[in-house]
């Protein structure tokens, strides 16, 4: 991929020092290891807004169950998951 584009930070000088040395101690450049921490930061804001859209869709979804009465009580759904581990609370 080519790189057509500058960013430019300000930054404590200790900081800066601190970084470059560790990124040669990694035997990598000060800007690929930028450019991984972007990446990385990138995808995971990605991921929690996917996330979070999935979450949303699933909140409506129960919400809309229950407002239709197709939804279970706590209880209803305590005595389902009781009765699926029965048989393997039995085994000896």
């Amino acid at each position: 991929m080519s790189k057509q584009s500058l960013f430019t930070m300000k930054l404590e000088p200790d900081l800066h020092a601190a970084f470059k040395a560790e990124a040669e101690a990694a035997h990598r450049s000060a800007s690929q290891v930028v450019r991984d921490m972007m990446r990385d930061f990138v995808k995971r804001q990605r991921e929690m807004r996917d996330y979070e859209t999935f979450l949303q869709h699933k909140v409506e979804a129960a919400r809309s169950s229950l407002a239709s009465a197709k939804g279970l009580t706590h209880d209803d759904v305590e005595a389902v998951m009781a009765a699926r581990r029965q048989p393997f609370l039995d085994k000896p």
